[in-house]
């Protein structure tokens, strides 16, 4: 058995409170506990804690989204930073060897990042996956993880999307098409 990471997704301000710029709102708001309390647990047994967060630059129109959503999380903005009491367990542990921190680009925590690299060095092989949305963000990187040969564990109470039908595809997609264990 190898070790594990958490992955915590785009859990922020713009994709998750009433006022983000694309929120996924109560469904989001749901998860809240669940996905501090997963998180809490993996710091706590020494597992590698990775928070993944979605990062735009102000008025880049070169972005594939840009075409596709409105401007969220915005590099500086309070829209980016991390949702409720999630944002407290990471100031709490933010210095801690296996608190890892970065942002992201692209729906996948793996494209143009350091992540499947970190997580090699730290002979991880299974990645546990939490966050927003379940069937964009949380799915793509899964897909990249699937592709790159890592075990995905989906943690259904800890996901959520502003898109019903497409959470719920995507939890049988994680299952059916990925593999993956859905918990």
């Amino acid at each position: 058995m190898g070790k594990r990471a958490l992955l915590n997704v785009d859990y922020t301000i713009d994709f998750v409170a009433d006022q983000g710029k694309l929120t996924c709102g109560k469904p989001g708001q749901a998860i809240e506990e669940s996905i501090i309390s997963i998180t809490k647990d993996f710091i706590a047994a020494g597992d590698y804690v990775v928070f993944a967060i979605d990062a735009h630059e102000e008025g880049d129109t070169y972005h594939p989204e840009a075409q596709l959503f409105p401007p969220h999380n915005i590099i500086g903005t309070e829209g980016q930073e991390l949702y409720g009491d999630l944002a407290s367990v990471y100031e709490q542990h933010k210095d801690a060897v296996n608190v890892y921190y970065f942002d992201k680009t692209r729906y996948s925590a793996f494209a143009g990042t350091d992540l499947e690299l970190r997580l090699r060095e730290r002979q991880i092989d299974e990645i546990h996956l939490v966050g927003v949305c379940t069937d964009i963000c949380v799915l793509h990187t899964a897909i990249d993880a699937y592709n790159k040969g890592f075990r995905i564990v989906v943690h259904q109470g800890a996901v959520a999307s502003f898109n019903a039908a497409g959470h719920e595809w995507a939890l049988g997609h994680f299952k059916d098409t990925l593999g993956a264990k859905v918990v």
